[in-house]
């Protein structure tokens, strides 16, 4: 039960000096971002935090201030740094938080796989509520790593009597059947993502014999024509580089029993300029379809080295900066009367 007794608690700045600024931000702007992240009330007073609310909020603000006053020791942070860090600390605390109420798999590792952010946690809770879930964002936000995750699960609770991992081999195309080897050594390096998750989870021989018994089984998109698929967890993975035919052709092999993951990520789509995507007609065509759920991940949600969220970031900024300078371009070329 959650303790919503109410309390009170000051923690005094005075020894930080300038520092205390970082802290409180200019115009008191920091203190009025936490009192609204944190849900505590933080009246200043003089160098002085006086803190009020329930007593948990109360006591995880109070933590965060401590473990701010631990860098400003070690190490110089403007305001907007110090806002920046709540955000990180909050998203921990979130992740034991959750990891204390759900774990999807404990792996052979002994690593529990959980759900790090509220959008993972609905994407999950979205795959175990529905028949078809997409899950469409940018890489690093746990996509196909929780898909595999849940399909493991599902195997081991007997839920489903298989898994079926499959993508488009966009490179290959039509040529996929001329290449030497099996059909897994043909697409074997498109499917190369789904595998790292596979055996980050499973330990080798164990995956390489459900590999081996078709328990888990690779299924090039191209070749899924034809099938009824029952019983079975399946993953489409780079869902954005399916043609809008292989897209339907897919989601009308779902047979009973089965749950399906399409991931994708609509802002790296591979595919020649003549075809278009299915992932983006789908998701334009089958919403309010009952059983089937739509999960939008963002760079907020990208749960890799935070440098991968960085960089995102400064390539959504690069990018929007690109078209704002070419926009001015064109303007200029009008001017001059250089334009068409």
């Amino acid at each position: 039960m959650i303790d919503r007794t109410l309390t009170e608690e000051i923690v005094d700045l005075g020894r930080y000096d300038e520092k205390f600024y970082a802290i409180v931000g200019r115009g008191d702007e920091n203190v009025k971002y936490f009192s609204k992240v944190f849900d505590v009330r933080i009246v200043p007073r003089g160098t002085e935090l006086i803190i009020k609310g329930e007593e948990e909020k109360v006591r995880r603000f109070v933590s965060f201030i401590r473990a701010v006053l631990s860098r400003l020791d070690r190490e110089n942070m403007t305001a907007k740094e110090v806002r920046d860090y709540a955000k990180d600390y909050l998203s921990k605390v979130e992740s034991k938080d959750l990891a204390e109420e759900e774990i999807i798999l404990v792996t052979h590792r002994k690593k529990a796989i959980v759900p790090k952010t509220p959008t993972q946690r609905r994407y999950v809770e979205a795959i175990r509520s529905n028949e078809i879930v997409f899950g469409v964002g940018p890489a690093g936000t746990g996509k196909t790593y929780l898909a595999m995750a849940m399909a493991l699960a599902h195997l081991k609770d007997q839920k489903v009597n298989k898994i079926i991992l499959t993508r488009p081999a966009v490179e290959a195309g039509e040529k996929l059947g001329f290449l030497p080897g099996t059909i897994a050594e043909k697409v074997d390096p498109y499917l190369r993502p789904l595998y790292d998750a596979l055996y980050d989870m499973v330990d080798y021989d164990k995956a390489a014999y459900m590999l081996e018994r078709n328990i888990i089984e690779i299924a090039p998109l191209a070749f899924m024509r034809g099938r009824t698929l029952n019983d079975a967890f399946i993953i489409l993975d780079e869902a954005q580089n399916a043609t809008r035919e292989q897209m339907k052709m897919f989601l009308t092999r779902i047979g009973f029993g089965s749950k399906v993951v399409v991931t994708g990520d609509i802002t790296q789509i591979d595919l020649p300029k003549k075809e278009h995507s299915g992932l983006l007609e789908a998701l334009r065509i089958l919403r309010g379809i009952e059983g089937i759920a739509f999960v939008w991940f963002s760079q907020e949600d990208v749960v890799r080295h935070p440098i991968v969220a960085k960089i995102i970031e400064a390539y959504e900024a690069y990018e929007r900066g690109a078209d704002k300078a070419q926009e001015e371009e064109g303007r200029e070329e009008e001017d001059r009367g250089e334009g068409p």
